[in-house]
């Protein structure tokens, strides 16, 4: 099987902290696969290795082929990414923005002028592209940033939180993107606390609890062991037999 990730003994420490702990992960090309955890399993540095913005302290990391410790320069140049923390321009508009992205991955004028007019009309930003991102909330910052992650038309897709901040309309023409993006045998990595998202758009799913993946496998392995929701649970050994609740909840107001 081609792999589009793969991971052998990944490991990164922040003094004494492990962030990350020997994780070996296995993405197959064309996939939209799920990267869970809770806050603090170490997902968002995982992505962070994986596009080269971080080096990992022991192990190795191969994207589309490209190991990134030595050919991460090649590799980036294929894959888009939506971070966490969004990192834009604020002293750009929305249009100049997605110029700049486009011609930083040598795509043509005309195609960055196309494909910068679909993605506004698309995303509802066509009567905001000539704003500041200074100006931008939340969500159309997040907007912004998908757009210039699919700009050059990648093969491989990072997505940390996309659907944060974004209201459901748009929520759910960038699912419809994004399936349109596995049809073409892309490849998606998407971190998500909603569960419902990935149970609709995933067909891979991992499981990452104190960054070590303690769950693998496609989403139907997750059904026939009954929801996603109950494996999560399981995996990251959180189950109790009677939740927490507060003091003055008990009884009637």
């Amino acid at each position: 099987m081609e792999y589009a990730i793969e991971t052998r003994q990944m490991t990164r420490d922040f003094a004494a902290l492990r962030a990350v702990d020997a994780l070996d992960l296995k993405v197959p090309r064309g996939c939209f696969y799920g990267f869970l955890g809770p806050n603090g399993a170490g997902k968002s540095t995982t992505i962070r290795m994986l596009t080269g913005l971080m080096a990992p302290t022991a192990g190795a990391a191969t994207v589309l082929g490209e190991d990134m410790a030595t050919g991460g320069l090649a590799a980036k140049a294929r894959i888009g990414v939506v971070p966490e923390d969004l990192c834009l321009f604020d002293n750009l508009t929305a249009r100049e923005y997605l110029i700049f992205i486009g011609r930083m991955y040598r795509v043509e004028k005309p195609v960055i002028a196309q494909r910068a007019g679909e993605l506004f009309a698309l995303l509802g930003l066509e009567d905001a592209e000539k704003t500041l991102v200074a100006d931008f909330s939340h969500g159309m910052k997040k907007k912004l940033s998908l757009a210039a992650a699919l700009i050059h038309d990648p093969e491989l897709l990072f997505l940390d939180e996309p659907f944060e901040g974004i209201d459901a309309i748009t929520s759910r023409t960038i699912r419809g993107v994004l399936d349109r993006f596995v049809e073409r045998e892309s490849t998606i990595f998407l971190t998500s606390h909603i569960l419902e998202i990935v149970e609709k758009l995933c067909t891979h799913v991992g499981i990452i609890n104190q960054g070590r993946l303690v769950a693998d496998g496609t989403l139907a392995d997750f059904a026939r062991g009954g929801s996603l929701e109950e494996a999560f649970v399981q995996a990251v050994g959180r189950v109790e037999q009677t939740p927490p609740t507060l003091s003055w909840l008990n009884g009637a107001r």
